[in-house]
């Protein structure tokens, strides 16, 4: 067994107040017969007193405490302690030396994974209240999903659709507000462009990088074919491959000019784009009356490009929409031998009655399907959005802005 060493700590309260060195009260002292207070050893120094002749008288009082009893090990280590209160006998047997407790098995320590410093997150904005319902969206025409697969050059195309860059006021649209644009369209092999202003080739190629879509470039201004044909090539950066013709105009001979002058543009406007490495189709695009009244203007071109409204005829409701268009395909085909590209054609949402043909957001998706199941190919719809900066003449019908197969572009 362990030697157990006992120790019994005893003291008065003489000792225990002795051996205290921090602040106390001290007993009351007796100062004569007319003085009584308490002295502050420690704070004499803090003001002179007046001499004064003190007799003190001091009476200590001992009284007995409780016993303290430390157990101590082999070791001389202390293990566990004990109280005896006066009367009281001290135990006779120490209390057991607690056993050392076995080492527990270590444990393999796991370091958490590092964590990214904070980067005082914001608190997540509420979420916006769901928007009222919208109109009916005219449908979507007939077209592959996807982007429709890879479009040849000229001639072969499934589907296209046509885009302006403006906004409502006039204003070009920024490049970021192309690229919205182009995320809400899909299904396309061609989209159509009618000028090189507002930097529209180069977003528009940005905007559909990466797909097969091909671009249906517009010289507008046939007066300013060198200009426009070198803004068009310094776009492209002499990779053509993203193209599937170039035309010249657009409804010019039936706007009055000359035809004559609208071959000279188009013959203008092939050696220009030749020496920058472009040999894909030149044409210019024109009405379906003014190219059957002037054939030459298609025989100048690479093949015949046409804008075919059956809206604007006022006697066939929009359900035969593509018996129209077929039909004036194939009459031109006839007359020139050659191939025929619709470059617009669709149907108003808004507007007022010409004879029977109504605008309307249902009369719109008849249309679209019907053109959708006449002509299988080479067809490119007016127009992707609602051209709002645009304004109504005489024979628009109050439709000018309404023809957009999405309805508004993002953000108008």
């Amino acid at each position: 067994m362990k030697a157990t060493v006992l120790f019994t700590l005893a003291g008065t309260i003489v000792t225990l107040a002795a051996s205290q060195p921090h602040r106390m009260l001290f007993p009351t002292q007796s100062v004569g017969a007319t003085l009584t207070e308490r002295v502050d050893p420690l704070h004499q120094h803090a003001k002179r007193h007046a001499q004064q002749n003190v007799e003190v008288q001091t009476a200590w009082t001992t009284v007995d405490g409780p016993d303290i009893i430390v157990y101590i090990d082999s070791d001389g280590k202390p293990y566990s302690t004990g109280t005896v209160y006066p009367n009281q006998h001290p135990p006779t047997a120490a209390p057991q030396v607690p056993a050392p407790a076995a080492n527990p098995p270590p444990q393999e320590f796991h370091a958490p994974p590092p964590t990214a410093p904070s980067q005082n997150p914001q608190p997540a904005p509420p979420q916006p209240a769901a928007p009222a319902p919208a109109s009916p969206a005219p449908a979507q025409p007939v077209s592959p999903s996807g982007d429709g697969g890879s479009a040849t050059t000229g001639p072969g195309f499934k589907s296209g659709v046509s885009y302006s860059p403006y906004n409502g006021d006039n204003s070009c649209k920024s490049t970021e507000q192309v690229t919205s644009d182009f995320a809400q369209i899909s299904g396309y092999q061609v989209i159509r462009l009618y000028g090189t202003d507002c930097n529209q080739v180069e977003n528009v190629l940005a905007a559909t990088k990466g797909s097969n879509v091909k671009l249906f470039l517009g010289i507008f201004d046939p007066a300013q074919v060198q200009k426009e044909a070198e803004t068009i090539a310094n776009a492209i950066r002499g990779d053509w491959s993203k193209v599937n013709a170039i035309s010249v105009g657009n409804e010019m001979v039936n706007k009055g000019t000359s035809p004559d002058v609208i071959i000279a543009a188009i013959g203008q406007a092939r050696d220009v784009l030749k020496n920058s490495g472009y040999t894909g189709p030149v044409v210019t695009v024109d009405t379906m009356v003014a190219m059957v009244d002037h054939p030459e203007i298609c025989e100048a071109s690479d093949f015949c490009a046409i804008n075919c409204h059956a809206f604007f005829d006022g006697k066939v409701p929009a359900e035969k929409s593509g018996e129209f268009v077929k039909g004036w395909v194939d009459k031109i085909a006839k007359a020139t031998g050659k191939t025929v590209v619709v470059t617009e054609t669709g149907w108003p949402t808004q507007g007022s009655p010409n004879g029977i043909a109504i605008p309307s957001p249902q009369n719109h998706q008849a249309a679209i399907s019907s053109i959708g199941g006449a002509l299988s190919s080479n067809v490119i719809y007016f127009s992707a959005y609602n051209d709002l900066w645009k304004k109504d003449g005489p024979n628009t019908f109050g439709a000018e802005r309404f023809w957009g197969l999405l309805g508004n572009a993002p953000g108008s």
